[in-house]
Order: structure tokens, then C-alpha cells, then sequence
């Protein structure tokens, strides 16, 4: 029956993203909604973006292994990313009209930077979006007791998401994103209060934890121990900023209050729900202790389900399926169709511009392409995620180097120094990319600096030596834009 129950909604919401799909007739709708997205929707699409199979899944069995301290990355350091754009990157960057991310690169650095970034933002996805398939996998898997294999699970899952991505793009993916946001919220806090009445209520599950000590957040007053909790929390919290999924939402937007306030409500309410998830896997503690002694060095990422099926009614098990596969279903088709628009516009596109002679591209053919890549890129990624043994925490968390080492500074500077140039930007990429791989493939298995951390700091010094040495490298000056640190601080000061 809970299989039923499982098939109807996915239907359903199948169903909802294909009606979605009418309103897409352009590029633009396809890609970012025509901008005519209202607050309640991007709130809704912001949150249920970000919680995915990790914020279920994920979290709670590294949270059980090490407490908060171990979840640094994720929620805290993914929470305050959204925040951050909303204060400090939405207005600049709505302002400029943009269709990506990418073509911020190219209007502030020229054509190479944007090409080398998107690739990164691309190869980014591959960790999200596998882990969301992955997830997909393991929740077909368990809801049909079996009966549907896991990497069944993961081709079913990625195809149905396909469909209504294909279709819908970033208007499919805001509806449906904002009815999935309203089955999370009432079915994670349904079954955290069905598992609390077991319990005796929330004050002695949190009180249980806090004497386990797994409320220790900060970490020893050890250089190695302290430079390894910094590189963890910035390698989301930054290095998710210059990602096209954010991005997407800010520029989706109706107005430019919208794009700052919805990033940041969405970012709080994000920060808030990922510690029911937590609530619920250390709940199986008090409640199946034997269960999770018997997963927790197995496969952790099964203690929540597994806890669900065995001890809570049928009700709270379809209540609790639900919530998790509309928190997958949000994230993986908000990741699928992000990097695909970002490969179609920034890498694509270009190519057809220059085998036309300079000549405008036509915008059904290039909504075509999108809709190519997007099938193209779904094959890809789930291929990747039935060939990949990593967790899907681990999976999530290590996506965001690559963006952190090669995108985030060459943002950052664009936007608040006036004197980032072409030339900064390319020595940033390059030292922020090779430092970082030196250290993956040559460097100590537990170095003492993470790679991240020296990619990001090689990535500033490259961008500090470029920006001031003599120019070799001209800017791409008819696309320069305007100051945008002044712009933002008058809007900031009229909203």
C-alpha cells in the first residue's frame, strides 16, 4: 500500500510539472520563468532546492557519527550561502538582466573566463544531482521492500524528473518546487511529532543528545583541527554562491526585493527544517538502539527509513515517503536543469554564434539545445551515480570545490572590486584549479591545509597579482559593467 500510495504522488506531481510546461514559449521561460516569479514561489523554490536527499539522509548519519561539529558544511555553511547572496549578491546581479551565471564572466572578464567557469559550474553538478539519484534509488528500493533494485530506482527516479524538466523547465520546477515545499514541512513535522510522542516529547530527545555530547560544535583549539572546520564550512557556504541553481532563483524573480528577501527567508527556513531530519535519526537511538549499532558503521544513511517502516504507522510512513521524495525530486530537477541551461548558453551557444558568422541565434533553436543537453546531462549524471560508492553526503559536500577554487573569487571581485581585470581573473582560475588538483593527486592523503582552503587562497592571490600587475590581457570593456558596490548600497538603502 505504501508503494501505491508513493506511485499516486509521483504521478501527480509528474502531472503538475507538464502543465507547467505550457507557460515555457522561450529560452527565458525555459531558463529563468520570464522573471515573473511572485515572493511566496521563489521562497518555496529556494527552500526546496537546497533540501535534498543529503538534508534527509545525508546530515542525520553524519550528525549521529559526530555530532554538529560534523555538519559544519551542511546546514550551516549552505544556509549562510543563501543568505549571503541575498544580501550581498541578488541586487548586482539581477540588475544586469542576465540569462546565468556564466554571462556574468563573460559581460565582466571576456569569453575565456566564462567558458573556463562554466565547465567548473557543469562538473559541479555532477556530485548534487548524483546524490539525488542515488537517493531516488534507495527510496524506490525500500518502499517496494525490495522488489525495485536500487539502480532500477535511480533510471526510474531520473527519468520521471527528466520529463517534466524537459518540458517545464524553471516554471515546472517552481510549481512543483512549491507544492513539494508544503509536503516537506507538514511531513517532516508530522512524523517529528509522531516520533516524539513515542518518546516522552522533543525535550528529552534533545536533552538524551545533549548529554551524548553531540551538541559540541566548535572545533579543539588545534591548528590542523581548526584550519580543517574553516575549509569544511566555506567550501559550501562559498563555494555554492557561484552556482546556476542560486542563481536561477534570484534571476527568476519579479522585482529585485523579491530576488534579495527570497534567498535569504528561504536560506533561514532551510537552516530551521534540516534539524528535524537530525531530530528523527537520533530518535532511533532511544527508540531501536539496536538497529542503528547494526547500520551506523553500514550503511547510516538507512537509519531514518529503516526507523519509519518498522515503528511508525502506515499514515506517517506515506507522510514521511512523501516529504523525502519532494525534497529529492525539487533538488534533482532544479540540479538537472541548471547546469544544462548553463552548458547550452555558455558553451553551445557561443560555438553556434561563431559557425554563423556573428549572426543572432535564433531563440527556439537554442531552447531546443537546452532541451537536449538537459536529456543529454540526465544520462550522464546517472550513469554517475550508479557507478559511484560515495555517500551522498560526501557527495554533495566535495561538488562545491571545484566552484570555491575557480568561481567564487573571480564573482566576488567582479562585483565589489573595481579594479579586477580580465587578466585577474584568469590567473585566479588557474592558480585557484592548480593548486587545488596538486594537492588531490600529489599532495599527503591528511594534509594540513585541505586542498579547497589552498585552492581559494591561491585563487585570491592569483586574481591580487593579475588585477595589479601591467595589462597583457585586455578587458572585454563594451560589456564592463558599472560599480556594484554602489549600486547595491543605494538599493539596499531603498528596500
Amino acid at each position: 500500500m505504501l508503494l501505491w500510495f508513493v506511485i499516486i504522488y509521483w504521478v501527480l506531481s509528474v502531472g503538475i510539472g507538464l502543465y507547467a510546461g505550457t507557460k515555457v514559449h522561450t529560452a527565458k521561460d525555459f531558463a529563468i520563468a520570464g522573471r515573473h516569479l511572485p515572493m511566496h514561489i521563489v521562497v518555496a523554490t529556494v527552500f526546496a532546492t537546497w533540501f535534498g536527499s543529503e538534508t534527509v539522509l545525508g546530515i542525520p548519519a553524519v550528525f549521529l557519527k559526530e555530532g554538529l561539529h560534523g555538519v559544519v558544511a551542511d546546514p550551516f555553511g549552505s544556509s549562510l550561502c543563501l543568505i549571503i547572496v541575498g544580501l550581498l549578491f541578488a541586487a548586482p546581479l539581477y540588475r544586469m538582466n542576465l540569462l546565468t551565471i556564466g554571462d556574468f564572466y563573460r559581460k565582466r572578464y571576456g569569453h575565456t573566463a566564462e567558458t573556463l567557469t562554466s565547465i567548473a559550474i557543469v562538473l559541479s553538478y555532477l556530485g548534487w544531482v548524483g546524490a539525488q539519484i542515488s537517493a531516488l534509488g534507495l527510496v524506490f528500493n525500500v518502499v517496494s521492500a525490495g522488489e525495485i533494485s536500487k539502480i532500477t530506482g535511480m533510471w526510474i527516479g531520473s527519468g520521471t524528473i527528466l520529463i517534466y524538466t524537459l518540458f517545464g523547465g524553471m516554471w515546472a520546477v517552481a510549481i512543483t518546487d512549491f507544492i513539494q515545499m508544503i509536503v516537506i514541512v507538514i511531513g517532516m513535522l508530522f512524523i517529528g511529532h509522531e516520533v516524539s510522542g513515542q518518546l516522552g516529547g522533543v525535550g528529552v530527545v534533545i536533552e538524551h543528545a545533549r548529554q551524548a555530547g553531540k551538541f559540541e560544535f566548535w572545533p579543539n583549539l588545534d591548528p590542523k583541527e581548526v584550519i580543517g572546520f574553516f575549509a569544511a564550512w566555506i567550501t559550501m557556504m562559498l563555494g555554492s554562491i557561484p552556482q546556476q541553481d542560486v542563481f536561477q532563483r534570484v534571476q527568476s524573480s519579479k522585482t529585485v526585493k523579491i530576488a534579495i528577501w527570497a534567498s535569504v527567508l528561504g536560506g533561514i527556513l532551510y537552516f530551521l527544517f534540516a534539524f528535524v531530519p537530525m531530530f528523527l535519526a537520533y530518535s532511533a537511538t532511544l527508540i531501536d538502539p539496536k538497529m542503528v549499532s547494526g547500520l551506523i558503521d553500514v550503511d547510516p544513511q538507512m537509519i531514518l527509513p529503516t526507523l519509519v517502516l518498522q515503528h511508525a504507522p502506515l499514515i506517517a510512513q506515506v507522510m514521511f515517503f512523501g516529504a523525502l521524495l519532494s525534497a529529492i525530486k525539487s533538488c534533482a530537477s532544479a540540479t538537472l536543469l541548471a547546469p544544462s541551461v548553463t552548458f547550452t548558453e555558455n558553451i553551445i551557444k557561443p560555438l553556434l554564434i561563431q559557425r554563423l558568422h556573428g549572426a543572432r541565434l535564433a531563440d527556439h533553436v537554442l531552447l531546443n539545445y537546452m532541451r537536449i543537453v538537459t536529456l543529454s546531462f540526465t544520462l550522464l549524471v546517472t550513469l554517475y551515480a550508479v557507478h559511484s560508492d560515495a555517500s551522498i553526503f560526501s557527495m554533495v559536500e566535495n561538488a562545491y570545490q571545484v566552484t570555491l577554487v575557480m568561481a567564487f573569487v573571480p564573482l566576488a571581485c567582479g562585483v565589489y572590486w573595481k579594479r579586477a581585470t580580465n587578466q585577474g581573473a584568469l590567473f585566479s582560475i588557474f592558480f585557484g584549479l592548480t593548486t587545488w588538483l596538486s594537492i588531490l593527486i600529489a599532495g599527503p592523503e591528511d594534509p594540513f591545509i585541505p586542498a579547497q582552503l589552498a585552492g581559494v587562497t591561491a585563487s585570491g592571490l592569483g586574481m591580487l597579482i593579475g588585477s595589479l600587475l601591467p595589462k597583457y590581457i585586455k578587458d572585454p570593456l563594451p560589456e564592463h559593467p558599472h560599480n556594484f558596490l554602489h549600486e547595491h548600497a543605494a538599493n539596499l538603502h531603498q528596500h
